[in-house]
Protein backbone atom coordinates (compact mmCIF):
# COMPACT_ATOMS: atom_id res chain seq x y z
CA UNK A 1 0.00 0.00 0.00
CA UNK A 2 1.10 3.52 -1.19
CA UNK A 3 0.06 6.47 1.17
CA UNK A 4 0.28 9.92 -0.01
CA UNK A 5 0.84 13.33 2.78
CA UNK A 6 -0.05 16.51 2.04
CA UNK A 7 2.10 19.15 3.87
CA UNK A 8 0.04 19.82 6.28
CA UNK A 9 -0.35 21.00 9.99
CA UNK A 10 -1.73 18.20 13.02
CA UNK A 11 -4.28 20.13 15.30
CA UNK A 12 -6.26 18.48 18.11
CA UNK A 13 -6.15 15.65 20.83
CA UNK A 14 -4.99 12.25 20.20
CA UNK A 15 -5.24 9.09 23.08
CA UNK A 16 -2.29 7.09 23.24
CA UNK A 17 -2.74 3.93 21.86
CA UNK A 18 -2.35 0.66 24.76
CA UNK A 19 0.82 -0.38 24.75
CA UNK A 20 2.06 -3.37 22.63
CA UNK A 21 4.67 -4.53 25.21
CA UNK A 22 2.31 -4.21 28.29
CA UNK A 23 -0.33 -6.15 26.10
CA UNK A 24 1.71 -9.31 25.04
CA UNK A 25 2.92 -9.86 28.89
CA UNK A 26 -0.55 -9.51 30.55
CA UNK A 27 -2.12 -11.21 28.02
CA UNK A 28 0.42 -14.32 28.08
CA UNK A 29 0.01 -14.01 32.15
CA UNK A 30 -3.96 -14.16 31.73
CA UNK A 31 -3.23 -17.93 29.28
CA UNK A 32 -0.96 -18.97 32.06
CA UNK A 33 -3.24 -18.57 34.97
CA UNK A 34 -5.87 -20.65 36.68
CA UNK A 35 -9.17 -19.74 35.97
CA UNK A 36 -10.63 -16.82 33.75
CA UNK A 37 -9.13 -13.77 33.53
CA UNK A 38 -9.82 -10.40 31.48
CA UNK A 39 -7.68 -8.18 29.84
CA UNK A 40 -9.36 -4.44 28.98
CA UNK A 41 -7.89 -1.64 26.58
CA UNK A 42 -6.09 -4.01 23.77
CA UNK A 43 -5.12 -3.24 20.42
CA UNK A 44 -5.49 -6.00 17.78
CA UNK A 45 -2.33 -5.63 16.00
CA UNK A 46 -0.97 -8.70 13.94
CA UNK A 47 1.88 -9.07 17.37
CA UNK A 48 -0.88 -8.75 19.53
CA UNK A 49 -2.93 -11.46 17.32
CA UNK A 50 0.08 -13.85 17.29
CA UNK A 51 0.51 -13.85 20.82
CA UNK A 52 -3.62 -14.82 21.12
CA UNK A 53 -2.75 -17.19 18.67
CA UNK A 54 0.12 -19.07 20.75
CA UNK A 55 -2.26 -19.05 23.76
CA UNK A 56 -4.38 -20.93 21.92
CA UNK A 57 -2.05 -23.11 21.05
CA UNK A 58 -0.93 -23.65 24.41
CA UNK A 59 -4.47 -24.81 25.50
CA UNK A 60 -6.28 -21.16 26.49
CA UNK A 61 -9.70 -20.75 25.22
CA UNK A 62 -9.73 -16.96 23.86
CA UNK A 63 -12.36 -14.88 23.23
CA UNK A 64 -12.50 -11.30 21.95
CA UNK A 65 -15.39 -8.55 23.04
CA UNK A 66 -14.39 -4.92 21.93
CA UNK A 67 -11.26 -4.48 23.54
CA UNK A 68 -11.46 -6.57 25.64
CA UNK A 69 -10.45 -10.39 25.70
CA UNK A 70 -11.18 -13.20 27.90
CA UNK A 71 -9.46 -15.68 28.54
CA UNK A 72 -9.31 -19.28 30.64
CA UNK A 73 -5.85 -20.03 31.06
CA UNK A 74 -4.23 -23.59 30.41
CA UNK A 75 -1.60 -25.73 31.63
CA UNK A 76 1.48 -25.02 29.68
CA UNK A 77 2.66 -28.59 30.95
CA UNK A 78 -0.48 -30.18 28.92
CA UNK A 79 0.15 -28.51 25.45
CA UNK A 80 0.28 -31.13 22.80
CA UNK A 81 1.71 -31.00 19.56
CA UNK A 82 0.45 -30.05 16.80
CA UNK A 83 0.50 -28.40 13.51
CA UNK A 84 3.43 -25.63 13.28
CA UNK A 85 2.38 -22.43 15.29
CA UNK A 86 2.85 -18.83 13.45
CA UNK A 87 4.48 -16.05 15.09
CA UNK A 88 3.82 -13.49 12.48
CA UNK A 89 6.42 -11.23 12.27
CA UNK A 90 6.54 -10.41 16.56
CA UNK A 91 9.54 -11.22 17.68
CA UNK A 92 8.29 -10.41 21.40
CA UNK A 93 5.86 -13.32 21.00
CA UNK A 94 8.44 -15.66 19.34
CA UNK A 95 10.96 -14.85 22.41
CA UNK A 96 8.73 -15.25 25.12
CA UNK A 97 6.90 -18.53 23.85
CA UNK A 98 10.17 -20.69 23.08
CA UNK A 99 10.54 -21.05 27.18
CA UNK A 100 6.21 -21.92 27.42
CA UNK A 101 6.74 -24.71 24.41
CA UNK A 102 10.02 -26.21 26.48
CA UNK A 103 7.44 -26.96 29.43
CA UNK A 104 5.70 -30.19 28.36
CA UNK A 105 8.07 -32.37 27.03
CA UNK A 106 6.44 -32.35 23.64
CA UNK A 107 7.60 -31.43 20.33
CA UNK A 108 6.49 -27.79 18.42
CA UNK A 109 7.46 -26.00 15.83
CA UNK A 110 6.88 -22.21 15.46
CA UNK A 111 7.25 -20.28 11.67
CA UNK A 112 7.49 -16.71 10.98
CA UNK A 113 7.13 -14.53 8.51
CA UNK A 114 9.54 -11.57 7.10
CA UNK A 115 13.01 -11.08 8.93
CA UNK A 116 11.63 -12.89 12.39
CA UNK A 117 13.17 -16.27 11.99
CA UNK A 118 16.83 -14.47 10.50
CA UNK A 119 16.79 -12.99 14.47
CA UNK A 120 19.10 -14.10 16.60
CA UNK A 121 18.00 -16.44 19.63
CA UNK A 122 21.32 -17.44 20.89
CA UNK A 123 20.44 -17.70 24.15
CA UNK A 124 17.28 -20.57 23.70
CA UNK A 125 20.20 -22.24 21.53
CA UNK A 126 22.52 -22.12 24.32
CA UNK A 127 20.55 -23.18 26.84
CA UNK A 128 18.82 -26.02 24.97
CA UNK A 129 22.20 -27.03 24.55
CA UNK A 130 23.60 -27.11 28.32
CA UNK A 131 20.05 -28.86 28.75
CA UNK A 132 20.31 -31.53 26.45
CA UNK A 133 17.04 -30.13 24.96
CA UNK A 134 16.04 -30.16 21.03
CA UNK A 135 16.25 -26.75 19.56
CA UNK A 136 16.44 -27.03 15.55
CA UNK A 137 16.65 -24.17 13.53
CA UNK A 138 15.34 -24.21 9.59
CA UNK A 139 15.38 -21.55 7.09
CA UNK A 140 11.81 -20.76 7.89
CA UNK A 141 10.78 -22.43 11.34
CA UNK A 142 12.36 -23.48 14.87
CA UNK A 143 11.69 -26.87 16.10
CA UNK A 144 11.99 -27.48 20.43
CA UNK A 145 10.93 -30.06 22.60
CA UNK A 146 11.76 -30.29 26.39
CA UNK A 147 11.30 -30.69 29.51
CA UNK A 148 12.91 -27.30 30.76
CA UNK A 149 14.24 -27.88 34.03
CA UNK A 150 14.67 -25.16 36.80
CA UNK A 151 18.47 -23.96 37.32
CA UNK A 152 21.07 -20.62 37.28
CA UNK A 153 21.05 -19.31 33.97
CA UNK A 154 23.02 -16.23 33.21
CA UNK A 155 22.05 -14.15 30.17
CA UNK A 156 24.34 -11.32 28.46
CA UNK A 157 22.75 -8.17 29.41
CA UNK A 158 23.12 -6.50 26.03
CA UNK A 159 21.16 -8.33 24.23
CA UNK A 160 17.25 -8.15 24.00
CA UNK A 161 15.47 -8.34 27.13
CA UNK A 162 12.86 -10.68 25.38
CA UNK A 163 14.66 -13.41 26.25
CA UNK A 164 14.67 -13.00 29.81
CA UNK A 165 11.15 -12.01 29.49
CA UNK A 166 10.47 -15.36 28.13
CA UNK A 167 12.18 -16.77 31.18
CA UNK A 168 10.57 -15.18 33.73
CA UNK A 169 6.99 -16.27 31.79
CA UNK A 170 8.43 -19.98 32.45
CA UNK A 171 10.40 -20.56 35.24
CA UNK A 172 8.22 -19.68 38.25
CA UNK A 173 5.99 -22.80 36.94
CA UNK A 174 8.69 -25.41 37.52
CA UNK A 175 9.16 -27.11 40.71
CA UNK A 176 12.96 -25.89 42.42
CA UNK A 177 13.88 -22.12 42.45
CA UNK A 178 15.82 -20.45 39.63
CA UNK A 179 17.66 -17.81 38.76
CA UNK A 180 19.19 -15.30 36.22
CA UNK A 181 22.08 -13.55 36.07
CA UNK A 182 22.42 -10.60 33.91
CA UNK A 183 25.92 -10.20 32.18
CA UNK A 184 26.80 -6.31 32.22
CA UNK A 185 26.24 -3.82 31.07
CA UNK A 186 22.24 -4.27 30.88
CA UNK A 187 20.15 -2.48 28.31
CA UNK A 188 16.55 -2.28 28.31
CA UNK A 189 16.55 -2.69 32.01
CA UNK A 190 12.47 -0.78 31.60
CA UNK A 191 11.34 -3.72 29.54
CA UNK A 192 12.47 -6.01 32.31
CA UNK A 193 10.83 -3.95 34.60
CA UNK A 194 7.45 -3.94 32.89
CA UNK A 195 7.55 -7.57 33.03
CA UNK A 196 8.23 -8.47 36.52
CA UNK A 197 4.71 -5.72 36.98
CA UNK A 198 3.27 -8.09 34.70
CA UNK A 199 3.66 -11.09 36.83
CA UNK A 200 3.51 -9.23 40.01
CA UNK A 201 -0.26 -8.44 39.24
CA UNK A 202 -0.83 -11.93 38.00
CA UNK A 203 0.73 -12.99 41.60
CA UNK A 204 3.92 -14.66 40.82
CA UNK A 205 6.90 -12.75 42.80
CA UNK A 206 10.02 -11.89 41.24
CA UNK A 207 13.13 -10.79 43.67
CA UNK A 208 16.16 -8.68 42.41
CA UNK A 209 18.65 -10.17 44.62
CA UNK A 210 20.98 -7.57 43.34
CA UNK A 211 21.05 -5.16 40.10
CA UNK A 212 21.81 -8.19 38.10
CA UNK A 213 20.43 -11.12 39.76
CA UNK A 214 16.80 -12.32 39.02
CA UNK A 215 15.50 -14.65 41.96
CA UNK A 216 12.55 -16.91 40.94
CA UNK A 217 11.00 -18.82 43.38
CA UNK A 218 9.69 -22.39 42.03
CA UNK A 219 6.09 -23.95 42.67
CA UNK A 220 4.44 -20.91 41.98
CA UNK A 221 0.52 -20.59 39.99
CA UNK A 222 -0.47 -17.54 38.22
CA UNK A 223 -4.09 -15.62 39.65
CA UNK A 224 -6.67 -14.88 37.11
CA UNK A 225 -7.30 -11.20 37.13
CA UNK A 226 -9.17 -8.48 35.54
CA UNK A 227 -7.20 -5.82 34.45
CA UNK A 228 -6.96 -3.05 32.14
CA UNK A 229 -3.46 -2.49 29.19
CA UNK A 230 -1.82 0.58 29.71
CA UNK A 231 -0.97 3.75 26.91
CA UNK A 232 1.73 3.38 25.39
CA UNK A 233 4.34 5.66 25.18
CA UNK A 234 6.46 4.22 22.02
CA UNK A 235 3.56 4.81 19.67
CA UNK A 236 2.53 8.07 21.24
CA UNK A 237 5.92 9.60 20.19
CA UNK A 238 4.73 9.89 16.66
CA UNK A 239 1.92 12.29 17.71
CA UNK A 240 3.78 14.17 20.21
CA UNK A 241 6.73 14.41 17.81
CA UNK A 242 3.97 16.45 15.36
CA UNK A 243 4.17 18.87 18.25
CA UNK A 244 7.75 19.44 18.78
CA UNK A 245 7.63 20.66 15.37
CA UNK A 246 5.22 23.05 16.08
CA UNK A 247 2.31 21.17 15.88
CA UNK A 248 -1.03 21.85 18.09
CA UNK A 249 -1.24 18.18 18.66
CA UNK A 250 -2.37 16.84 22.77
CA UNK A 251 -1.64 13.42 23.83
CA UNK A 252 -3.53 11.86 26.79
CA UNK A 253 -3.83 8.35 27.90
CA UNK A 254 -0.58 8.36 29.00
CA UNK A 255 0.56 7.92 32.67
CA UNK A 256 3.38 6.64 35.64
CA UNK A 257 4.84 3.74 33.84
CA UNK A 258 7.70 1.51 33.60
CA UNK A 259 8.08 1.97 29.83
CA UNK A 260 11.70 2.83 28.88
CA UNK A 261 10.15 4.89 25.60
CA UNK A 262 8.50 7.56 28.08
CA UNK A 263 12.29 9.19 27.96
CA UNK A 264 10.86 10.93 24.84
CA UNK A 265 9.44 13.52 26.95
CA UNK A 266 12.41 14.31 27.69
CA UNK A 267 14.39 13.98 24.37
CA UNK A 268 12.09 16.10 22.28
CA UNK A 269 12.83 19.32 24.27
CA UNK A 270 16.70 18.62 23.95
CA UNK A 271 16.13 18.04 20.05
CA UNK A 272 13.97 21.23 20.07
CA UNK A 273 16.40 23.35 21.73
CA UNK A 274 20.04 22.13 20.45
CA UNK A 275 21.67 19.36 18.80
CA UNK A 276 21.98 16.91 22.22
CA UNK A 277 23.51 13.27 22.22
CA UNK A 278 21.13 10.53 23.01
CA UNK A 279 21.11 6.81 24.53
CA UNK A 280 18.66 5.19 23.12
CA UNK A 281 20.16 1.46 25.00
CA UNK A 282 17.21 1.24 27.25
CA UNK A 283 14.70 2.70 24.42
CA UNK A 284 15.72 1.25 21.11
CA UNK A 285 12.63 1.84 19.63
CA UNK A 286 12.45 5.72 19.64
CA UNK A 287 15.34 5.51 17.15
CA UNK A 288 13.73 6.59 14.03
CA UNK A 289 11.42 9.14 15.20
CA UNK A 290 14.37 11.02 17.42
CA UNK A 291 16.51 10.41 13.78
CA UNK A 292 13.29 12.07 12.15
CA UNK A 293 13.71 15.19 14.65
CA UNK A 294 17.15 15.55 14.50
CA UNK A 295 16.77 15.85 10.70
CA UNK A 296 14.20 18.30 10.70
CA UNK A 297 15.41 20.44 13.96
CA UNK A 298 19.08 21.02 15.14
CA UNK A 299 20.59 17.43 14.35
CA UNK A 300 21.75 14.62 17.07
CA UNK A 301 23.90 12.01 17.95
CA UNK A 302 22.59 8.80 19.38
CA UNK A 303 24.36 6.18 21.15
CA UNK A 304 23.69 2.75 21.91
CA UNK A 305 22.21 2.22 18.41
CA UNK A 306 23.78 -1.83 17.84
CA UNK A 307 20.89 -3.61 18.09
CA UNK A 308 19.04 -1.33 15.47
CA UNK A 309 20.59 -4.03 12.81
CA UNK A 310 18.43 -6.92 14.38
CA UNK A 311 14.84 -5.32 14.41
CA UNK A 312 12.35 -5.76 11.29
CA UNK A 313 14.78 -3.88 9.52
CA UNK A 314 18.23 -2.73 9.75
CA UNK A 315 16.83 0.45 11.39
CA UNK A 316 20.02 2.49 11.07
CA UNK A 317 20.61 1.80 7.62
CA UNK A 318 17.03 1.98 6.64
CA UNK A 319 16.63 5.44 8.19
CA UNK A 320 19.85 7.03 6.62
CA UNK A 321 18.63 5.99 3.13
CA UNK A 322 15.22 7.45 3.59
CA UNK A 323 16.58 10.40 5.56
CA UNK A 324 18.90 11.30 2.49
CA UNK A 325 15.92 11.46 -0.14
CA UNK A 326 14.68 14.18 1.82
CA UNK A 327 18.25 16.01 2.67
CA UNK A 328 19.41 15.23 5.41
CA UNK A 329 22.95 13.60 6.34
CA UNK A 330 24.12 10.29 8.91
CA UNK A 331 26.86 9.07 9.46
CA UNK A 332 26.42 5.35 10.88
CA UNK A 333 29.22 3.82 13.07
CA UNK A 334 29.53 0.48 15.44
CA UNK A 335 27.53 1.89 17.81
CA UNK A 336 26.66 5.57 16.79
CA UNK A 337 24.37 7.46 14.84
CA UNK A 338 25.04 11.51 14.13
CA UNK A 339 22.29 13.04 12.29
CA UNK A 340 22.84 15.96 10.59
CA UNK A 341 19.91 18.47 10.01
CA UNK A 342 18.29 18.89 6.36
CA UNK A 343 14.87 19.05 4.93
CA UNK A 344 13.51 19.17 1.12
CA UNK A 345 10.25 17.42 -0.27
CA UNK A 346 11.63 13.90 -1.71
CA UNK A 347 12.32 13.02 -5.43
CA UNK A 348 11.27 9.61 -5.54
CA UNK A 349 8.93 7.75 -2.82
CA UNK A 350 10.14 6.76 0.67
CA UNK A 351 10.28 3.21 1.22
CA UNK A 352 8.95 1.97 4.42
CA UNK A 353 11.12 -1.34 4.76
CA UNK A 354 8.77 -3.42 5.73
CA UNK A 355 8.94 -1.56 9.60
CA UNK A 356 6.19 -0.19 11.05
CA UNK A 357 8.26 2.59 13.50
CA UNK A 358 10.15 3.27 9.86
CA UNK A 359 6.49 4.01 8.28
CA UNK A 360 5.32 5.93 10.93
CA UNK A 361 8.22 7.92 11.67
CA UNK A 362 8.66 8.85 7.77
CA UNK A 363 4.95 9.92 7.77
CA UNK A 364 5.83 12.57 10.18
CA UNK A 365 8.31 14.11 8.35
CA UNK A 366 5.94 13.91 5.24
CA UNK A 367 3.51 16.11 6.75
CA UNK A 368 6.37 19.25 6.57
CA UNK A 369 7.38 18.21 2.96
CA UNK A 370 4.98 15.64 1.24
CA UNK A 371 5.53 12.74 -0.50
CA UNK A 372 4.27 9.11 -0.98
CA UNK A 373 5.57 6.37 1.02
CA UNK A 374 5.33 2.99 0.10
CA UNK A 375 5.11 -0.92 1.76
CA UNK A 376 2.79 2.04 4.27
CA UNK A 377 0.28 -1.36 5.87
CA UNK A 378 3.58 -2.41 7.82
CA UNK A 379 1.87 -0.03 10.61
CA UNK A 380 -0.84 -2.98 10.71
CA UNK A 381 1.94 -4.84 12.97
CA UNK A 382 1.72 -2.51 15.68
CA UNK A 383 -0.85 0.85 15.13
CA UNK A 384 -3.40 -0.49 12.43
CA UNK A 385 -5.11 2.71 12.59
CA UNK A 386 -2.15 4.97 12.64
CA UNK A 387 -3.34 6.80 9.58
CA UNK A 388 -6.72 7.13 10.50
CA UNK A 389 -5.45 8.83 13.81
CA UNK A 390 -3.03 11.33 11.85
CA UNK A 391 -6.24 12.10 9.63
CA UNK A 392 -8.23 12.77 12.65
CA UNK A 393 -5.31 15.99 13.68
CA UNK A 394 -6.24 16.86 10.05
CA UNK A 395 -3.03 16.00 8.10
CA UNK A 396 -4.01 14.93 4.27
CA UNK A 397 -3.38 11.53 3.93
CA UNK A 398 -4.54 9.31 0.78
CA UNK A 399 -3.66 6.50 -1.06
CA UNK A 400 -1.04 7.29 -3.75
CA UNK A 401 -1.46 5.32 -7.12
CA UNK A 402 2.44 6.25 -7.79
Amino acid sequence: MDIEICPSRAEGIVKAPPSKSAAHRLLLCAGLAQGVSIVRNVAFSEDILATLDVLRALGAAVDIQGDAVTIRGADPFSASAQAPISCRESGSTLRFCIPLFLLSGETFTLTGKGRLMERPQSVYETLCNEQGLLFERSGDSITLRGPLQAGSFSVPGNISSQFITGLLLALPLLDADSRIKLIPPVESRSYLNITVQALNAFGIQIDWTDQYTLHIPGAQRYLPRDITVEGDYSNAAFFSALEALGDNVTVTGLGESAQGDRVYQEYFPMLKSGSPTLDVRDCPDLAPILMVLAAALNGAVLTGTRRLRIKESDRGAAMEQELRKLGARCAIEEDRIQVFPGLHTPAEPLDGHNDHRIVMACSVLLTRVGGVIRGAEAVSKSFPDFFEQLQKLKIEVTPSCS
